[in-house]
């Protein structure tokens, strides 16, 4: 198989790279080897030091990976140049925070296990493998590096195929700054042979973010060898307007939430439920300012929508609005592929989606929101937490009872009010249900791939 760049904004053929054989895959898991057994040694200072000169790298370079990132998956440049600054933001936060978040920690009476000390450790697995997506294509990857190589351990990266460059440029990046070679190497492979990387003895876990079929995949096969495993899966996650809300603040936001990356983000916000006392407000405005957005070439800098980053994920919005317009659903804006080149589809808001509808169960990656209208909270509640997702949730209300009822009752691993999901590196990530399990970010993504172990002295 070939691996390459297919330019969504004009459908073209930018890069065909050769795929790595088995012998190269296997050279690369003994660097990485070899490589763990040297960062589990090295002090947090060193790694440190290290992971600083791996930011200043990407903040050098961020205007030239911006544009790499936008040809090879689409994105708006604007979108893609702050992916480079946020993720070199998360290696320093993780270069300063690492040696607090793993340090010992003490069982302040000792006496009650008959111990005169007892105390617990974090300590790197070893090799870990990743598993990541195209739609954010360095941030993905440097949110599981940063944590993972700061805690000792060495990362493998199977990237989507359809990012090859950006996977190299990772490939690299880690050694330029001064980590030892192996540290972080990158497996230019297919997805049929993920699976005997997982099986090798020499890899001692593995993260995949992606869709629910990848995650179950790879879940099944770590489970077969008992390796730990971290996913984080699709999302269909609510985003809920009650009627204390700003509605024109709220619809404003809603289209940021959902447009963002070209609606191509798991935690973006998919489902606008609206209680019906707001609904034809919200509803106007959401269609007005979604109809409005400007699509076009992504290196643009007026452009606010690019393309889907794959003709077949175009073609997957297209047959779910096709579904939903033929049970019956009212198409508000939208629903259209434009007159463009490459792998566009029209900003989509839908309506009246009845209960068979495939979008009502299944996500939407692209520009395309669908609309409920909730006649009460507990409505809302039941709309949100219909799905088999379970990622993050929004909800918009002035009212402190509310809130504390939708923190409590939406089934999500987060809730945010009066605002968009966002993932920051001081918060943990991730979902429950069928969007995953483990947590990525904050000091609990760093610990999933370290061993806790207890030590007890007599």
């Amino acid at each position: 198989m070939s691996i390459s760049t297919v330019n969504p904004t004009s459908g073209k053929t930018e890069i065909i790279i050769d795929p790595h054989t088995p012998s190269e895959v296997d050279a690369r898991i003994t660097e990485a080897a070899a490589a763990a057994e040297i960062l589990r040694n090295t002090e947090f200072a060193q790694r440190a030091e290290w992971m600083r000169a791996a930011a200043a790298i990407l903040d050098d370079q961020a205007e030239g990976l911006g544009e790499l990132i936008t040809i090879e998956m689409g994105k708006p440049i604007a979108q893609s140049v702050a992916e480079v600054e946020k993720s070199a933001k998360a290696m320093r936060y993780y270069a300063e925070h690492s040696e607090a978040f793993l340090a010992d920690v003490e069982l302040d009476d000792p006496s009650t296990v008959n111990a005169s000390r007892a105390w617990t450790r974090y300590e790197p697995l070893g090799v870990v493998l990743a598993v990541m997506p195209w739609n954010y294509p360095l941030w993905q990857v440097i949110r599981f590096a940063a944590p993972a190589l700061m805690a000792g351990n060495a990362g493998l990266l199977k990237h989507a195929s359809n990012v090859p460059q950006a996977a190299l440029f990772l490939d690299t990046l880690f050694e330029r700054a001064g980590f030892p070679k192996g540290s972080f190497r990158t497996l230019l492979i297919g997805g049929n042979s993920v699976a005997s990387v997982i099986a090798d003895p020499r890899v001692r876990a593995v993260t995949l973010t992606g869709s629910e079929p990848a995650g179950r995949s790879v879940a099944a096969v770590a489970g077969d060898h008992v390796k730990k495993a971290v996913l984080e899966l699709g999302g269909s996650d609510p985003f809920i307007v009650l009627p204390s809300a700003n509605v024109r603040a709220a619809a404003t936001t809603a289209v940021r939430a959902r447009i963002n990356n070209n609606g191509q983000s798991c935690i973006a916000g998919k489902r606008f439920i609206v209680h019906t006392d707001v609904y034809d407000a919200f509803a106007a405005e959401f269609a007005k300012q979604m109809s409005e957005l400007v699509v076009g070439n992504p290196l643009l800098p007026e452009t606010q929508v690019g393309p889907v980053a794959t003709e077949a994920g175009r073609q997957d919005l297209i047959d779910l609005v096709e579904d939903a317009r033929e049970r019956g659903a009212t198409i508000l804006t939208g629903g259209s592929v434009p007159d463009l080149p490459g792998w566009f589809y029209t900003p989509t808001v839908i309506a009246d989606l009845p209960d068979d509808a495939r979008l009502v169960q299944e996500e939407a990656f692209g520009p395309v929101a669908s609309l409920y209208r909730a006649t009460d909270a507990d409505d809302a509640i039941r709309i949100a937490n219909q799905t088999t997702f379970g990622l993050s949730s929004a909800v918009w209300t002035e009212d402190p009872a509310e809130e504390a009822y939708f923190v409590e009752k939406l089934d999500a691993g987060a809730v945010f009010v009066n605002g968009m999901t966002i993932s920051y590196q001081e918060l943990p990530f991730g979902g429950i249900k069928r969007s995953g399990f483990g947590r990525e970010l904050a000091a609990v993504g760093q610990r999933e791939f370290c061993n806790l172990k207890t030590v007890w002295k007599a």
